[in-house]
């Protein structure tokens, strides 16, 4: 359950950058920021298995938080920590911004 939520927060977020990119820039920069986010998140949960691996036992924490799930977990904070840099520009709030 966990882990599912987890990848449809993937799903959200890659809609939400696809639009916006598309709005700001064309449609090719769009696609290139979703070819980004999906390379990034498979590569991403390669190397958090990896870590995972070596952290806990397959069965994890419980039928819901399974080794799997811990390395999602990992995964989405290591991507909302980069991507919050990478998109700064790209979500700021009216009045917000500096001048």
């Amino acid at each position: 359950m966990i882990a599912a939520f987890i990848f449809f927060a993937h799903y959200i977020f890659t809609i939400i950058i696809f639009t916006k990119k598309w709005q700001d820039e064309n449609l090719s920069g769009a696609l290139l920021n979703i070819g980004l986010i999906g390379v990034l998140f498979a590569v991403g949960w390669t190397m958090t298995t990896m870590l995972a691996k070596i952290v806990m036992e397959p069965e994890g924490f419980g039928i819901y938080y399974d080794r799997d799930t811990f390395a999602l977990t990992l995964l989405a904070l290591a991507e909302y920590f980069f991507y919050r840099m990478y998109y700064k520009d790209a979500f700021i709030e009216a009045g917000t911004e500096k001048r």
